[in-house]
């Protein structure tokens, strides 16, 4: 596929304005640090908040997908500590819940072949990878996916990451109920929120849709949900299992109950209270102990719990909130035609094994 060089005039009609305004400051900013006017670690930070890695292997080539290119190395200019302008990089992109459409997935599937070596890397929290990526390139690439509703925004650096989900949401015989619209709403929240861009080092959350499988890993992060409902009256309530201050490294921690029931309508207030307070109280100095885990170790959970209480006391109602509810109990996709048997065809030697380990009966009929 030939490039097109002006992308941000052929998507502009598609690109969401405050997602494109982000991208033309971020060019804005490119031209400042090749200037000289940006000071190195100011726009380290700046692309990293925009899923844009420096790699530190200065071996002056880049990979297109189909050859490997000499590239001219301007050895003054550099994007951040030891990694010069025109090294290779790696750009992460964010898929909330690991959620994808079939446009989406032919734009990723185009990227990586104009951009990159042609490999989408999927992570172990529903990211995509590229790896031998430009610099240059990156705010073409970002109008691209913004385009189909993609953003490589706040994929690295001190904020909320990608929040995950169980990869069988939806479609689980066993889940409570589908929690990738929680998922999702959680996620576009957050995306660079006020309250979630002061913090002391990353923040990941997790969604699972049953407690008896740990599909989700939900207590291995700073914030997980486990659905849950609750009947109040004759009304059953949707709402989560509640959990905060997990995560692994070096020093490993479970993560606490914060809430047994917190209602679906206060998921969204209450990460941004959880937010303000990690944002005050974390610590900033020290990034081997700047996660939310070690608070919540330093204050107890019970301290932790009566301060993010104080704090949604003090917030503002958002409509944002709970507009997303109206939507969530919307049918699930159905089949185009029913299910068949092999139609008499006797079953190959093998089947059975086959189908034991890659078979999955969902809880759609058919």
């Amino acid at each position: 596929m030939e490039k097109v060089l002006n992308w941000k005039d052929k998507l502009a009609a598609r690109i969401p304005e405050e997602l494109g305004r982000e991208i033309d400051i971020f060019e804005q900013q490119m031209e400042l640090r090749k200037q000289g006017k940006i000071d190195e670690k100011v726009f380290a930070e700046t692309r990293l908040r925009r899923g844009i890695y420096g790699q530190r292997y200065d071996n002056g080539q880049r990979h297109d997908g189909k050859r490997i290119q000499k590239l001219k190395l301007s050895a003054d200019v550099i994007k951040g500590p030891d990694t010069l302008w025109d090294a290779p990089g790696m750009m992460r992109i964010k898929i909330p819940f690991g959620g994808l459409n079939p446009a989406q997935l032919e734009v990723l599937a185009d990227l990586s072949e104009e951009y990159a070596d042609g490999v989408s890397h999927v992570t172990t929290r529903q990211d995509i990878q590229y790896h031998f990526v430009h610099i240059d390139d990156t705010p073409a690439l970002m109008r691209r996916l913004a385009a189909v509703g993609i953003t490589s925004r706040e994929a690295c650096g001190n904020v909320v990451r990608n929040v995950t989900a169980c990869p069988l949401s939806g479609i689980c015989r066993d889940e409570t109920f589908d929690t990738t619209p929680y998922a999702k709403a959680c996620s576009k929240f957050l995306l660079g929120h006020p309250d979630t861009q002061d913090f002391g080092r990353k923040f990941k959350i997790a969604f699972s849709g049953c407690q008896q499988h740990p599909c989700g890993l939900v207590t291995m992060h700073d914030m997980g949900a486990i659905a849950k409902t609750k009947v109040v009256g004759d009304v059953e309530k949707r709402g989560f299992e509640f959990y905060v201050g997990g995560g692994l490294g070096a020093v490993p921690y479970k993560a606490k109950l914060f809430d047994e029931f917190l209602p679906e309508e206060e998921l969204l207030p209450m990460a941004q209270a959880i937010s303000r307070v990690f944002a005050r109280l974390g610590e900033k100095r020290n990034r081997a102990r700047a996660r939310i885990k070690f608070l919540i170790a330093h204050l107890g959970i019970d301290e932790f719990r009566k301060l993010v209480s104080e704090e949604r006391q003090k917030l503002s109602p958002d409509p944002r909130w709970t507009d997303f509810l109206s939507s969530v109990n919307e049918p699930s996709e159905l089949p185009l035609k029913p299910g068949v048997s092999l139609n008499g065809h006797q079953r190959p030697e093998g089947f059975a094994a086959w189908c034991a380990t890659n078979v999955y009966q969902q809880k759609q009929p058919g």
